[in-house]
């Protein structure tokens, strides 16, 4: 079966639930930004499916091909550009390839690696997202929709702790130049996702020391701090 005939047999698309019968696989490190794609997919009607790494995205991939890719640009065993390239380059090619990152610098990196455009997160917007994906859907899997609804949906802010609680393991480890830029990246996106100004200017204080080459102690220290402050509060 091609992907005309796959996407011919979707059922009763309707502007509510545009996505509907489609699978999307989200390549995000984050639980708290996962769980806001799988809100989004869940409001459209797709099913979604998610891998942590690029090692587990692969393995996903070597078994299935989605419908729509979802890749961030940061994980733990590298950058997201890499399988954006693999992905492009595939025959046949997964019809939508979509970057994201917290760090809007990154979209030129995406676009570059052959992503068919670029979500900045937080990813908070069901219009802006739904819109993402059908922009690049082939034309006949395509729903008009001509008034997107505008709602917002927030993921559990259990999930924001627990992804703090995996930033202080990090913080509390050695942290060496590569997973330094890891923590900074995961932390940047994660406190963008969950609109929390303070710890998004405190990682981006660190992530200016950590570029021009300058002692991070004291800018880590406050980072620290924020996160523990803010797990205290969750206890």
């Amino acid at each position: 079966m091609d992907d005309t005939d796959l996407f011919a047999a979707t059922p009763r698309l309707t502007a509510a639930r545009p996505l509907l019968g489609l699978t999307i696989l989200v390549v995000e490190d984050s639980r708290y930004a996962s769980e806001a794609v799988r809100l989004l997919c869940l409001k459209s009607g797709a099913r979604i499916r998610r891998a942590d790494s690029l090692r587990t995205a692969r393995r996903h991939l070597s078994v299935y091909r989605p419908n729509a890719l979802l890749i961030d640009m940061g994980l733990p065993d590298g950058s997201g550009a890499g399988l954006i390239a693999e992905a492009a380059a595939a025959q046949p090619r997964i019809p939508v390839i979509l970057g994201m990152s917290g760090d809007v610098a990154r979209e030129g990196e995406a676009l570059g690696a052959g992503a068919d455009a670029f979500l900045a997160k937080p990813i908070a917007s069901l219009a802006r997202f739904q819109t993402a994906v059908l922009e690049h859907l082939p034309e006949r899997a395509r729903i008009s929709c001509p008034e997107m609804p505008a709602a917002e949906l927030r993921p559990d802010p259990a999930l924001y702790r627990d992804d703090l609680a995996h930033a202080a393991g990090m913080i509390g480890g050695e942290l060496g130049d590569a997973s330094l830029d890891y923590l900074v990246q995961f932390l940047s996106g994660l406190a963008r996702s969950a609109g929390d100004a303070p710890l998004s200017e405190a990682t981006d204080a660190l992530a200016e020391a950590h570029r021009k080459g300058r002692a991070p102690r004291t800018h880590l220290a406050q980072v620290a701090g924020l996160v523990q402050e803010r797990l205290a509060r969750a206890c």
